[in-house]
């Protein structure tokens, strides 16, 4: 890098940073960029005098924002800024990288050490650092015959474990040799990502041919699907969604899983449309079972209904709603429980 050019951590709440870091991703391409950002938690900029160039931020461990002054465009700038994302992480503790970003760029990331996980015709996610995606197949328990069985998998939040949920691993249970729960291993939900691991266990432990399994970040991340966490338009989440399929038939076919079963999703927009996603880019690899919500009460049964039911101090209205498992854990955690919603946790949504 020139010795002219210097780089700095951007505070994007300053006006005059926020403009230039806007100008120069505008410029080059990058579109539909928030008035204010809420959505990174470090930016770095070079510049040269007082011109920025290039730039790029993070959000927990995946990379965005990433753009080079298309006069500049020698390879050396966006090694720099790479390379500057990759050490604010390691600082942070943070080895394990992800970039969400246009096959224009797959090659530029690959010449710098990430590994391609999903391509479509408008994205490609790509990783690098200490995990990968084989070690993480490597380590989902297996059965016997594997080759020969017929396999089923669920993705589920479970914010909380209901008897919703229940019900669709039941429905899978039933119509499957063996079945697959991966569990969101995202922490951004109202019960942790250990609390609700715990309550899949326990709600299904009966349950002889299911194991539950945590997604690490290969399934509905922040790095596969951010929307599902952080509302997007139809479009972005259309095409995050065909990203996360490509991933998951990856996964699929090693583990020789051949239905992925769904549940019916009347209130959380963001989900239904990712089950329509779903339901088109899975197949034929995989088969998509949609299931219809069970009812409690004359109610579809609904974790959103069970977390304002929390927020609201009611939870002897829950009962027909949660296996005894999580409504023991509500009733023993009740008053953390609130505090987290109190303190912003989301309770609608997912």
């Amino acid at each position: 890098m020139d010795y002219s050019q210097q780089t700095r951590q951007l505070n994007l709440k300053e006006t005059h940073y926020y403009q230039q870091w806007a100008t120069l991703l505008t410029q080059e391409g990058i579109e539909g960029l928030p008035q204010t950002v809420t959505d990174v938690e470090g930016c770095f900029g070079i510049f040269e005098g007082q011109q920025l160039i290039a730039t790029g931020a993070y959000q927990k461990n995946v990379l965005k924002y990433i753009a080079v002054d298309h006069h500049y465009q020698d390879g050396k700038l966006f090694n720099a800024i790479i390379s500057t994302l990759i050490s604010a992480l390691a600082q942070k503790g943070i080895f394990h990288v992800f970039v969400f970003t246009k096959p224009k760029y797959r090659q530029s990331f690959e010449f710098v050490g990430f590994n391609l996980l999903a391509e479509t015709d408008v994205a490609v996610l790509l990783e690098t650092g200490d995990v990968s995606l084989q070690q993480f197949i490597a380590q989902v328990p297996r059965v016997q015959e594997q080759a020969q069985t017929a396999i089923s998998a669920i993705v589920m939040n479970a914010n909380p474990f209901t008897l919703g949920h229940r019900y669709l691993v039941e429905q899978a249970a039933k119509t499957s040799d063996f079945v697959y729960v991966f569990v969101v291993s995202q922490d951004v939900s109202l019960f942790t990502t250990a609390e609700r691991f715990k309550l899949v266990q326990q709600g299904v432990a009966d349950l002889t041919n299911v194991v539950v399994v945590p997604t690490s970040d290969y399934m509905v991340s922040y790095a596969t699907f951010p929307a599902y966490f952080l509302p997007e338009s139809q479009d972005v989440i259309g095409y995050q969604t065909a990203l996360d399929a490509q991933l998951f038939k990856k996964i699929a076919a090693q583990l020789n899983i051949q239905y992925r079963f769904l549940g019916e999703e009347p209130f959380s927009k963001t989900t239904a449309l990712y089950n329509q996603a779903l339901a088109a880019d899975l197949p034929p690899e995989v088969t998509v079972k949609v299931i219809p919500r069970r009812q409690a009460v004359d109610q579809v049964i609904s974790a959103t209904r069970v977390r304002q039911a929390i927020q609201a101090g009611m939870i002897e209205t829950i009962q027909d709603f949660v296996p005894d498992t999580t409504y023991q854990f509500i009733k023993q955690n009740q008053a953390s429980l609130q505090a987290r919603i109190q303190k912003g946790m989301q309770v609608d949504g997912n």
